[in-house]
């Protein structure tokens, strides 16, 4: 693209100096607003890469989606892998380290692949800004040699999106989408039906034009967190809402405190001071 020429930042000239280095890649990639970003600054890069996107019943089906439109038009080789990280307890029972074990499952496979296809190396979307939240999969990375571009070069997700923007990529504003286990309470297993019902459901919310929100599964309760932006609608369409939902829950609420992401993970405090 006639952009690509012409645009230039010093941390995105950084970014792909970085990635130069590695020569070749196989590019850990769902779709959202980090691994696009990293993504097209690999083909800025213009190292041998191919993205892979796991679509396993743990990923909307609408974020594999966007994954393959996304390869498709930045111009890297893409593929859809299974990866079954609900046959591992360690994930299906779902601790607060739940994100370990489905990462070290999504992580060993790339690996698998990088030394069969003769990559040089596995990276992830991992951000600056990950360094401050609780990231159990990160643990994954490191023990299967993953590197992360973006938290080497120091950028966080407010650079990312402004550059996602200056270099005319769509999901520049997209909404983070963590996996749908991330909407079931720690403890409470995580199982196929389980996770097809809250995405059916967010589906259904999703039609009804909300953009940032989530379905936070209780059992019964379906507990809707919506954004500031999409609260009024919610109230608004609660009739629709509530036909859906119930669809697959026996109530449905709204959460009087909006969308938090990461919300259930007040649990992680005393799992995290249990491991030092």
């Amino acid at each position: 693209m006639f952009l690509d020429k012409l645009f230039s930042d010093p941390h995105l000239d950084r970014l792909t100096g970085l990635l130069k280095g590695l020569e070749s890649a196989v590019v850990a990639f769902s779709g959202g607003v980090d691994s696009t970003f990293l993504l097209k600054a690999v083909k800025l890069s213009g190292i041998k890469a191919l993205a892979v996107t796991s679509a396993s019943p743990s990923h909307p089906k609408w974020d594999v989606q966007t994954a393959l439109e996304m390869a498709s038009v930045i111009g890297i080789p893409h593929r859809l892998i299974k990866t079954r990280e609900l046959e591992n307890p360690g994930y299906s029972e779902n601790p607060p380290d739940r994100c370990y074990y489905c990462k070290s499952e999504l992580f060993s496979a790339l690996a698998d692949i990088a030394r069969r296809e003769g990559f040089g190396c596995v990276i992830d979307g991992s951000t600056a800004d990950d360094l401050k939240d609780f990231r159990p999969g990160m643990k994954a990375a490191r023990e299967h040699g993953v590197r992360s571009p973006l938290l080497e070069a120091g950028l966080g997700k407010e650079q990312i999106r402004r550059l996602s923007r200056e270099l005319g990529l769509c999901t520049w504003d997209r909404p983070s989408s963590p996996c749908l286990a991330s909407r079931v309470p720690y403890g409470t297993p995580v199982t196929e039906a389980g996770l097809k019902r809250i995405a059916l459901s967010e589906e259904a919310l999703r039609r009804l034009g909300l953009r940032e929100f989530r379905v936070r599964d209780h059992g019964d309760v379906a507990r809707i967190e919506a954004g500031q932006a999409d609260f009024a609608l919610a109230l608004s369409a609660r009739q629709e809402i509530v036909a859906a939902l119930k669809e697959h829950f026996r109530f449905v609420c709204l959460d009087l405190e909006g969308f938090r992401s990461g919300s259930l993970n007040h649990e992680t405090d005393s799992f995290k001071k249990e491991r030092g």
